[in-house]
């Protein structure tokens, strides 16, 4: 948005209603901006037309969308995925990454790869505020394939980087545990299901073996760490069985997991992906349990990619999560180092070699990649220009992910994600729960702590 397209949303703001389906409350909502309230239903007249709320929203609203301007197109990378090995003992159908690599792959020596994490680390110093880590988050393959690489990088550079590892459980035995929580990296699992069956429909090992039981034995290896979370991929196989992941990681007292909507940027994801409101009302059944967990308990789980959205609702600079915002955080606010060194806006694109935006340890480096023609047309991705997303109210609480999945899925970049109709509402619902005063209870204790209130208004 340029500063007179800015002038423009201040001088005129334009508030349209959006129906939640809640029994008291409507919201309207500037979609320029992401202003929201929520009002009477029998009100919504009213409160277009005139009156306290659109006076009030008129004098803050350059504001909001400097702010949202702020955090869409001004953002400097502050983390990056790192992919320390192309392999995976694991073959599950909805990949994001070609079987060839998975099975057959190389792993980057470690010496390259701590040569990689020193050119990181430049790179980062010259762009972060002093005194402030960039995250580093080693991700799929399997990272654990390439274990003594990872683990010696991660020694070589404990004052550098905040340390994340994403694996699928499988290769974390009690040596691998105590390295990891030692030096505080955060670990992630993958389970797809509450039993070994639905676990085994979408991941197994090359040979068809089950890893449901070696994924469980890992949870309870991390019990009572406190930075640990597990991945749920949602597909046609484990909807059904929503409520009773969360009724699982809830007992095994997981911190934070998160109940993710299937990438469908190759073809086996496709496969298994449900229906938008198959999705919505197992999704919501789920997420209606863990509250009624925490109340039975006093104890949370929170379901990050749900808290994401509901932060990007109350207060969109606080969220932790960027890909639900356009354009997402694919070479603004990360991007993903290959074994191969090369250089990509996200992890999922490195199945997609014309997203390579160049070698790591090239002349140039992460600069290079950030100006090339492979990262500008995941940046460039913005809702604001194309139809349907350019004419819906709550465009900028959704993204349209995810860039990946629109170019190969839906043919291009103006295109929207696999989910577009679940995805709307989502946002419903979380408005629904804020109307009823409900949201604390789905995200972390003390979110808001460094959040400051700019507008409430009583209606």
């Amino acid at each position: 948005m340029t500063a007179a397209a800015l002038s423009r949303a201040s001088a005129g703001p334009a508030l349209v209603p959006v129906d939640i389906g809640h029994a008291v409350y409507a919201a309207v909502t500037d979609p320029n901006t992401a202003f929201w309230a929520l009002v009477d239903k029998t009100r919504v007249a009213e409160s277009l037309a005139g009156g306290p709320l659109l006076d009030s929203y008129r004098d803050k609203a350059d504001t909001f969308a400097r702010e949202l301007h702020a955090l869409r197109f001004e953002l400097k990378p502050s983390g990056v995925y790192l992919n320390p090995t192309e392999r995976c003992n694991l073959n599950c159908t909805y990949c994001y990454l070609p079987g060839e690599q998975r099975s057959g792959g190389s792993h980057m020596a470690a010496e390259t790869l701590i040569a990689s994490l020193a050119r990181l680390r430049d790179y980062f110093r010259s762009v972060m505020p002093q005194g402030r880590k960039p995250r580093a988050i080693f991700h799929g393959a399997e990272p654990l394939m390439n274990k003594a690489a990872v683990f010696a990088a991660i020694d070589a550079f404990a004052d550098d980087f905040v340390f994340g590892l994403q694996t699928n459980g499988t290769l974390l035995n009690d040596a691998a545990v105590e390295f990891l929580t030692a030096r505080n990296v955060s670990i992630g699992l993958s389970l797809d299901g509450p039993f070994a069956d639905i676990t085994d429909a979408t991941r197994r090992t090359w040979g068809g073996k089950s890893v449901h039981a070696k994924v469980l034995a890992a949870m309870g290896k991390l019990k009572g760490y406190g930075s640990w979370s597990v991945i749920t991929t949602c597909t046609t196989e484990n909807l059904p069985h929503l409520t009773q992941m969360v009724e699982l990681f809830h007992a095994n007292e997981v911190p934070t997991c998160m109940l993710n909507t299937v990438r469908c940027t190759l073809p086996g994801a496709r496969g298994v992906k449900p229906a938008d409101g198959d999705m919505a009302r197992a999704f919501f059944a789920a997420m209606d349990r863990t509250h009624e967990l925490y109340r039975e308990t006093g104890r949370k789980l929170v379901v990050a990619n749900f808290a994401n959205i509901l932060i990007g609702i109350l207060a969109p600079t606080a969220r932790r999560l960027m890909c639900d915002i356009s354009p997402c955080g694919g070479g603004r606010a990360f991007f993903a180092l290959a074994a191969d060194g090369g250089l990509y806006p996200c992890s999922e694109f490195i199945g997609l070699p014309s997203f390579n935006g160049g070698n790591l340890l090239a002349e140039g480096g992460v600069e290079a990649a950030l100006a090339s023609a492979a990262f500008q047309t995941v940046i460039e991705r913005d809702v604001d220009t194309f139809s349907p997303c350019n004419e819906c109210a709550i465009r900028h609480f959704c993204g349209s992910p995810c860039p990946a999945e629109a170019h190969e899925m839906n043919g291009g970049m103006e295109k929207t994600g696999a989910f577009c109709e679940f995805y709307k509402e989502q946002v419903n619902y979380a408005l629904r729960l804020i109307a009823d005063g409900k949201a604390d209870d789905y995200l972390w204790d003390g979110w808001d702590e460094d959040t400051e209130t700019v507008f409430d208004l009583a209606m």
